[in-house]
């Protein structure tokens, strides 16, 4: 099987061309994500506060079973 490197090129572009407008749509997605979750526990600290406590508890009883 011959490699021609300007077919491997050529096909790394293309993949390139495919795959990085999905890339920047994730990246979109994931900013406005965290965009709203900061805005949540801004507005919302003592909840974030006691359900990062309630969390901990559960995951420290799970892992202390083992």
């Amino acid at each position: 099987m011959d490699v021609n490197p300007q077919h491997l090129q050529e096909k790394a572009r293309q993949l390139q061309e495919n795959v990085m407008p999905q890339l920047e749509d994730a990246r979109r997605n994931l900013e406005d994500i965290n965009k709203r979750v900061v805005g949540f526990i801004r507005a919302n600290p003592g909840t974030c506060l006691l359900g990062a406590v309630a969390l901990g508890f559960i995951v420290g009883r799970i892992a202390s079973r083992r």
